[in-house]
């Protein structure tokens, strides 16, 4: 196989799984629902984290082995497990309390732009006014999902806590994008994901012991646990090697592009399995939020493209 066919397969296959990872993720928020209506948030944090974990783990040493990380590396995997495990699930969990599965995952679609956005200002990258228009768009269509089409109610601050907490999930996973960007520059992106689930593990467990919801799982039936254990297995071993491995081979921006599929699997999911049924002014915002994405992650492509003609030509 020549390399430009190798290269061609390995980037359909990246791509591939990133459509897989935001199906999945899309099927998250329908278990995350039905989880913290059973137990307490923490408890389904620590509980899903732990299978993550092991079973990583166990990947891990049976694929690369088992090596000494650096305390560089250490400093790395404990603030990827902070910002996208740890807090993130914080706010996805207590969010999904008090907040459809559906509009929940139309306001975190507006991560991709948050990413764009946040490369631009801390990181250097170029903004073009196609770009900027994109980011205004996805995040004035994210304002509408979360007022229910009222801009009026962010004025007047009557946004709920579910609302703010969904929205800390976008800023947060757009943090954890750009540590693990630079995470992979040393650890593959399957030991940056074990490191960063078993750090974020401990963190829940110490918060869940604190709170004595670890094993407060009495009420929780078959179907909790099935979302639990989809949540550990799929929704994080799985899905978040796959996202790390598509960072580093095709970069942060691209990769968070396909979060743009995560809303659309979430609302059919949620229609399909909650009954959730979302008004005609959240779905236009998160048309708009996808719309925007689209343009936002187009006009990147298109930089990026220039860039690399120019410099073939200098």
């Amino acid at each position: 196989m020549s390399t430009g066919v190798h290269r061609l397969a390995v980037t359909g296959a990246t791509y591939g799984k990133l459509v897989a990872t935001a199906i999945i993720w899309g099927a998250t928020w329908i278990a995350g629902r039905v989880a913290v209506s059973q137990a307490a948030p923490l408890a389904v944090a620590s509980w899903r984290f732990l299978l993550a974990a092991l079973v990583l783990g166990a990947l891990m040493v049976i694929r690369e082995g088992w090596r000494n990380w650096t305390p560089r590396e250490w400093l790395t995997l404990t603030a990827l497990g902070a910002t996208g495990i740890f807090l993130y699930n914080l706010c996805f969990l207590y969010g999904l309390k008090v907040i459809e599965a559906g509009r929940g995952a139309l306001v975190v679609a507006l991560t991709p732009a948050v990413v764009a956005a946040s490369d631009w200002l801390f990181c250097g990258a170029t903004m073009s006014p196609t770009k900027a228009l994109g980011i205004g768009l996805a995040m004035f269509g994210c304002l509408l999902v979360v007022t229910n089409g009222d801009p009026r109610l962010l004025i007047s601050g009557q946004i709920g806590l579910g609302e703010w907490l969904i929205i800390g999930c976008s800023l947060l996973w757009a943090i954890y994008t750009f540590v693990g960007r630079r995470g992979t520059r040393s650890l593959s992106p399957l030991a940056m994901t074990f490191g960063a689930s078993l750090t974020g593990w401990l963190m829940l467990t110490g918060a869940a012991l604190w709170q004595g919801s670890l094993f407060a799982l009495a009420e929780t039936t078959w179907r909790g646990w099935i979302a639990i254990v989809f949540l550990g297995l799929f929704g994080t071993a799985l899905a978040f090697t796959w996202y790390a491995e598509a960072v580093q081979r095709i970069g942060a921006t691209r990769s968070a592009a396909f979060i743009n599929l995560v809303p659309v699997s979430a609302v059919i999911l949620g229609a399909l399995l909650l009954d959730e049924r979302l008004g005609l002014a959240v779905l236009a915002g998160g048309t708009l939020v996808i719309t925007g994405v689209v343009i936002t992650n187009y006009a990147g492509a298109r930089l990026a493209a220039g860039i690399v003609s120019k410099e073939k030509t200098a």
